[in-house]
C-alpha cells in the first residue's frame, strides 16, 4: 500500500533547503490549500454531473448530451454562466448577514472535506480528536442556513431556514450515535488510526450487528443532514420556491449549489472510512492470497470506489421515495432513530467490554 507521506516529506525537505522554516511552512500551508479547493472543486462538478445522469438513468431518459461528448462540459458551462451572473441586492435585507451566509455553509463544507482520509498519508487534517472534530466543522454550517433565511427579509425563505434548521440538528445527533458507537468500537477518535484499526476486517464486519444497524442509521440520518429526497421538506419548490436560498443569485447561490452536492460527498465518505474501511482493502482471514492482490489496488481507488458506491445508494433513494410529510420527517428522528441509535450504543459497549467483536 502506497504511503503519500513520502511525498509530503520529499517536498517539506526540498522547502526547507531553498528557504528559512517559517517561509518553508507558509508556502506548504498555501499548496495544501490550493490542493484541497482544487479538489473540492473537481469532485463537486463530478457529483452535478453524476447526479443528472443517475436521475436520468432512474427516468428512463439520457441527461446533458449536448454540450460536449455525452455532456461532459454542461457542468463547466454551468459554471461560467454562475460567474457571470449578477449578485442581486435584496431590499431590507441584512446586507451583512445575507452575504456572509453562503461563505459559512461552503466554509464548513471545506474543512469537513479535509478531514477525509483519501489514502495512506493524504489526509489534510488529522488530530487525535479527528471525530469530535469532524462533528463541530460539519454543524456550523446551519449557521449559514439559519442566516441566509432570516437575513433575505422573505417568509418563504425563512421557513425554509427554519425547517432545514430543525432537521440538521435533530438528525445531528443521530449521526453522533452513530459515530460513538465506531468510536466504542474502535477506541480512538483519531480518524487515520480508524482506517488502520480495519487492516483485517472492516468495522461493519467486526461490529457485527450493531455496526451493521449503526451503518443503516447513519445512511438515513446523514440523508437527512444534507436535505435531499425524501427529506427535502425546506426545499420543497411547491411549497417554498427554492427553500432558504431563495433571494440568492450568482456565485451566492452557487456556494449553496456546490456545498450542498459535496455535504453529499462528504456523508458517504465518511461512512465509507468509519464503517467500509476507507481507503483500506478489502482482507479475509486466512486468505492471504486473495488479501496480497487485494494489497496491490491502490487506497484511493479503494476510498473512491466505497464512496461513489455509497453515493450512488443515496442517490437512488432520492429518486425512488416521495417526499415525506412534515410531522413524519421530526417523527422519525425522535421516535425511532433516536431510541434505536441509543439502544445500538449500549449493545456495542457491552460487546466491547465482554470481547464479543470479530
Amino acid at each position: 500500500m502506497f504511503d503519500f507521506t513520502t511525498i509530503t516529506t520529499a517536498i517539506d525537505q526540498f522547502l526547507r533547503s531553498m528557504m528559512p522554516a517559517q517561509f518553508a511552512i507558509i508556502v506548504e500551508c498555501i499548496l495544501v490549500a490550493a490542493c484541497a479547493l482544487l479538489a473540492y472543486v473537481m469532485f463537486a462538478i463530478v457529483m452535478i454531473f453524476m447526479e443528472r445522469k443517475v436521475c436520468a438513468a432512474f427516468q428512463c431518459r439520457l441527461g446533458p448530451m449536448r454540450v460536449g461528448p455525452w455532456g461532459l462540459l454542461q457542468v463547466f458551462a454551468d459554471v461560467f454562466k454562475m460567474l457571470i451572473k449578477e449578485i442581486i441586492s435584496i431590499n431590507r435585507s441584512d446586507s451583512f448577514l445575507y452575504r456572509l451566509a453562503p461563505y459559512l455553509v461552503v466554509m464548513s463544507s471545506v474543512l469537513t472535506f479535509c478531514c477525509l482520509p483519501f489514502a495512506k498519508g493524504l489526509q489534510v487534517l488529522d488530530f487525535n480528536m479527528g471525530v469530535f472534530f469532524l462533528m463541530a466543522t460539519s454543524s456550523f454550517g446551519v449557521l449559514g442556513i439559519l442566516l441566509a433565511g432570516w437575513s433575505s427579509n422573505n417568509k418563504f425563505s425563512m421557513i425554509g431556514a427554519m425547517r432545514s434548521g430543525a432537521q440538521m440538528i435533530s438528525y445531528e445527533l443521530s449521526i453522533g450515535l452513530c459515530m460513538l458507537t465506531v468510536v466504542t468500537l474502535s477506541g480512538t477518535m483519531q480518524i487515520s488510526e480508524l482506517v488502520e484499526q480495519q487492516h483485517d476486517a472492516w468495522f461493519i464486519f467486526k461490529g457485527h450487528l450493531p455496526a451493521m444497524l449503526a451503518f443503516v442509521i447513519y445512511l438515513i440520518a446523514g440523508n437527512a443532514e444534507t436535505n435531499r429526497a425524501p427529506f427535502d421538506l425546506p426545499e420543497a419548490e411547491s411549497e417554498l420556491t427554492a427553500g432558504f436560498h431563495t433571494e440568492y443569485s450568482g456565485m451566492h447561490f452557487g456556494f449553496f449549489y456546490v456545498a450542498e452536492f459535496m455535504n453529499l460527498f462528504i456523508v458517504a465518505a465518511i461512512a465509507s472510512t468509519l464503517f467500509l474501511g476507507g481507503w483500506m482493502p478489502l482482507h479475509i482471514s486466512g486468505f492471504d492470497t486473495f488479501n496480497m492482490v487485494m494489497d496491490y489496488i491502490p487506497g484511493i481507488v479503494w476510498f473512491l470506489g466505497k464512496t461513489f458506491f455509497i453515493i450512488w445508494v443515496l442517490m437512488w433513494f432520492r429518486w425512488t421515495f416521495p417526499r415525506l410529510r412534515i410531522d413524519q420527517v421530526p417523527t422519525l428522528e425522535w421516535k425511532y432513530l433516536v431510541p434505536i441509535g441509543l439502544v445500538n450504543l449500549l449493545i456495542m459497549t457491552v460487546c466491547v467490554v465482554m470481547g464479543w467483536t470479530f
